[in-house]
């Protein structure tokens, strides 16, 4: 079997549409023919609000930012989706703009064939439904980080949204966080530097202890 043949089918099977499913509905969204595998080069634009398609996508390789105006709202790493916003409407535009950070490898899946994957595996269908409510919450944790007020408490609400187990990771650089914040650099250091002071926070590199996230909610 080819390793990256191999690889990709692994990739697959653990993204958030497939947990749970057959292999059978992995291997006929990997097989076929109506799905299409893209590369993209690093700063090509593979969506943006009047260039898309109507298909989910999956990272295979590389990373992806996810753009709303020049607010940078994600980065996408391998076996992240992305472009369910395209999917079961009539809309003439896509809500972001995707582009490649990295050399990218995705792959395509038309709205028929997800369309097929749930009506026959309901597993995919309860996925599919989960992963909606998963980003209805992720996107809430955005708004509230946007509307927080002070830089503050913009960066503790973003470290909340990013919370998993005791633990959040920065999925971008300080820059990139200032901008997505809407605040300096200098006001996201001194920030990060009350919240560690206070205790909310503990700092690793780009990783972020939070032994009690209340406190942070607090802040």
């Amino acid at each position: 079997m080819d390793s990256r043949e191999s690889t990709e089918r692994t990739l697959l099977a653990g993204t958030f549409l497939f947990r749970g499913a057959p292999r059978e509905a992995v291997e006929l969204a990997r097989t076929d023919p109506r799905a299409l595998r893209r590369r993209a080069a690093r700063g090509e634009v593979l969506y943006d609000p009047r260039h898309f398609q109507r298909s989910l996508g999956v990272v295979l390789e590389g990373r992806i930012q996810v753009n709303k105006g020049p607010l940078i709202m994600n980065v996408l790493g391998p076996g992240e989706l992305f472009g369910a916003a395209a999917l079961f409407n009539d809309r003439p535009d896509y809500a972001t703009t995707l582009t490649a950070r990295t050399p990218c490898r995705v792959l395509l899946l038309p709205q028929a064939l997800v369309e097929e994957l749930m009506g026959r595996f309901p597993e995919v269908c309860r996925s599919y439904v989960a992963y909606l409510s998963e980003r209805i919450r992720f996107l809430s944790g955005k708004i509230d980080a946007l509307t927080a007020g002070s830089a503050e408490r913009k960066v503790a609400q973003y470290l909340l949204s990013r919370l998993d187990g005791e633990w959040a990771e920065l999925d971008c650089s300080a820059t990139g966080l200032a901008q997505r914040l809407g605040v300096s650099r200098a006001s996201l250091y001194r920030a990060l530097d009350a919240l560690e002071a206070r205790g909310a926070v503990r700092r690793a590199g780009k990783r972020f202890r939070i032994p009690d996230p209340a406190a942070l909610e607090s802040c």
